[in-house]
């Protein structure tokens, strides 16, 4: 068990962690004609649309009430019914999903009134969904974010006495899933003759394709009459302990029964979701699973050589690290430095001896008195590998130095695989390989052995050398 250290610095230095407000924007942004808005400065929502923008290289739709010094004092009503107004008017989104800043949170605005003052006044706000969620940036991460924005959503939106639909599965994806792990887990459980619902689905709206039209709000993702109708799923599976709120919200509103997989890289993990979908939908194993799921293992024989007593520093979202820390642990590596942004169950699961909620800092030093072989972070870690002349795997939001991060994927057989393929090649870059300018051997035999003729030397017959290795 896991020891689990919260950092008491006075500053983080080269922060691993990002805010609730910009993991409930990236939520709202799997939702299809939406306009995700934060109510706060500009500042804020500048900062976040920056990154996003980097990560994915796509344009993001993302709005701010534009609080200032006077408004801030004096409350942000009017700053919010202007903004439901124009983004109503101009962009004519079908859901405004709304989230809090640090700034409003300390001012203590009370939203959800102000939201009901705007309806009730403004008639035309009657056909278009709006929906609050409170994400103080000063407390939690990114996925706190996230699993805060999932659960606003299923606790206003689902119709509570939707009839039952046999084979609608409800499925409720963790932040650290990427656009290509949701794609990869939609193709397995149609496998099975079910119909996923993915809510939120950042795999429709920010895969990296080219619009046929450009609208001002998201273009793909989960549709509102598809949120409405979640409530008549068979059965929902949350995808990492941070949805396991929304699942709860879900099973108490809706009544929908539930099932939790805190990780679905690896193995075992892929093997527990296969099992449960046949046992669900009454259908055996498709032919093409268990042909990846021997891949998979092939995969496993061929790298456990390199993974064997590596020493890794990961630094990630609690469900991305254990999911990571898991799988890498099961391949022979040693997770030998932890370091996470927010507080979960999962932490003191992890096979490490500790886990600190720190930033990027507090790996590098970390990483550098334990020896570790690899770094595992995203592309903030660069310097830092840079420093430790160690390489750098980059996982997770955000990773702006790399192109294709939509199609990423590290779930279920397929995308285990690619993660024991690019971890494991990683690793094998930096085994010294013996070249011929290395080996001891004379001119003659070191041209020899790399395919040339061999110069004449005095005393050979026919100007063949006998060569000695």
């Amino acid at each position: 068990m896991a020891t689990v250290i919260e950092s008491r610095k006075a500053a983080a230095v080269n922060p691993l962690k990002m805010s609730q407000p910009l993991g409930a924007s990236y939520a709202f942004m799997g939702l299809d004609a939406c306009m995700p808005v934060m109510h706060g400065s500009q500042g804020c929502t500048s900062f976040g649309l920056v990154l996003l923008v980097r990560h994915f290289k796509e344009a993001i739709p993302l709005q701010t009430t534009a609080m200032n010094e006077a408004t801030t004092i004096m409350g942000g009503y009017d700053n919010l019914e202007k903004a439901l107004l124009n983004i109503r008017s101009r962009a004519r989104p079908r859901l405004i999903a709304i989230c809090s800043t640090g700034l409003t949170e300390t001012k203590g605005d009370d939203v959800e009134a102000f939201i009901r003052l705007a309806q009730d006044k403004h008639p035309e706000l009657a056909d278009t969904a709006v929906v609050y969620v409170s994400t103080p940036d000063y407390v939690g991460a990114f996925q706190d974010g996230w699993a805060a924005a999932v659960t606003a959503l299923v606790a206003k939106l689902p119709r509570e006495s939707e009839p039952r639909v046999p084979g609608k599965l409800a499925v409720l994806p963790g932040a650290h899933l990427s656009p290509g792990d949701i794609e990869e887990l939609r193709e397995v459980i149609e496998s099975f003759g079910l119909q996923p619902v993915f809510a939120p689905d950042v795999s429709g709206s920010l895969d990296g394709h080219i619009p046929e039209q450009w609208l001002g709000h998201t273009q793909g993702g989960t549709t509102l009459d598809e949120l409405r109708a979640l409530g008549g799923a068979e059965h929902a599976i949350a995808l990492g302990e941070q949805m396991r709120p929304a699942a709860e919200t879900l099973h108490s509103r809706c009544g929908v029964p539930f099932t939790l997989f805190d990780r679905l890289t690896g193995l075992t993990a892929s093997d527990a979701l296969v099992k449960f979908l046949s046992q669900l939908s009454g259908r055996s194993v498709p032919a093409k699973l268990r042909r990846q799921r021997s891949q998979l293992v092939d995969a496993m024989l061929d790298g456990h050589f390199h993974f064997g007593n590596v020493k890794v520093a990961l630094g990630a979202e609690p469900d991305l690290l254990w999911a990571a820390g898991s799988f890498l642990a099961e391949l022979g590596a040693e997770l030998s430095v932890a370091v996470t942004t927010t507080k979960s169950p999962l932490l003191e699961r992890l096979p490490t001896a500790e886990v600190l909620i720190g930033d990027l800092e507090d790996l590098e030093r970390s990483a550098q008195a334990a020896g570790c072989d690899l770094l595992m972070t995203h592309s903030h870690g660069r310097q830092a590998a840079a420093r430790l002349n160690r390489p750098l795997f980059r996982l997770g939001i955000p990773m702006f130095d790399r192109i294709g991060n939509s199609h990423v994927c590290h779930v279920g057989y397929r995308g285990s695989r690619n993660f024991v393929y690019e971890v494991g090649n990683l690793l094998m870059d930096q085994i010294h390989h013996a070249r011929p300018d290395d080996w001891p051997l004379t001119p003659a035999a070191r041209a020899a052995v790399a395919g040339l003729a061999p110069p004449a030397a005095a005393g050979t017959a026919g100007g063949v050398a006998a060569i000695s290795l």
